[in-house]
């Protein structure tokens, strides 16, 4: 079981807008969970939606470094999704774990979000989990550079703070 993958899940999910069931579609289909972007259903949609800004939550508690917080956050989460895990074997792939691949779309999100960043947090710490420091830019993202150094979603979030602090140096010269 592949427990990075569900933490960018929850990442992938934070940094989204999902509006509408097409785009909740898209964001599964790309994190290679085809079958349940084939079943999502507005009541999933819905209760993603609220896992989101409850996923939020926990990297701005992580960027305030409220350890505790985080922690109580997570441990709330755990209690209202309960990991389910399951055999499974798909698209020529060994047999393999999954959590809680029967039920509702939402219950296999939330569930693979949660464990993925409980893992996260036990095995490397919260201080793994970040916001983007780029103004205005809130993106959350996982630190997994080797000397936890993170602090931008993306390269081009990165460049445009380089150069705004740049441009704002050559101001004060």
């Amino acid at each position: 079981m592949d427990l990075a993958s569900y933490a960018e899940l929850a990442v992938l999910l934070v940094n989204s807008e999902l509006k509408n069931l097409d785009e909740a579609r898209d964001l599964l289909a790309g994190t290679g969970r085809g079958e349940a972007a084939g079943r999502i259903t507005r009541r999933d949609l819905d209760s993603i939606c609220e896992l989101r800004e409850e996923l939020r939550g926990v990297f701005d508690a992580a960027d305030a470094d409220d350890e505790s917080d985080v922690v109580e956050r997570l441990n709330g989460l755990l209690v209202r999704h309960p990991v389910h895990p399951q055999i499974s074997g798909h698209d020529g792939q060994p047999w393999h774990m999954h959590l809680t691949e029967g039920g509702r779309v939402a219950d296999t999100v939330a569930v693979g979000s949660v464990m993925g960043l409980a893992s996260v947090v036990t095995s490397l710490g919260v201080d793994r989990l970040g916001v983007c420091q780029a103004a205005p830019c809130r993106n959350a993202y996982l630190d997994t550079s080797t000397n936890r150094s993170r602090r931008y979603c993306s390269e081009r979030c990165a460049s445009r703070a380089n150069v705004a602090a740049y441009r704002a140096r050559q101001r004060g010269a």
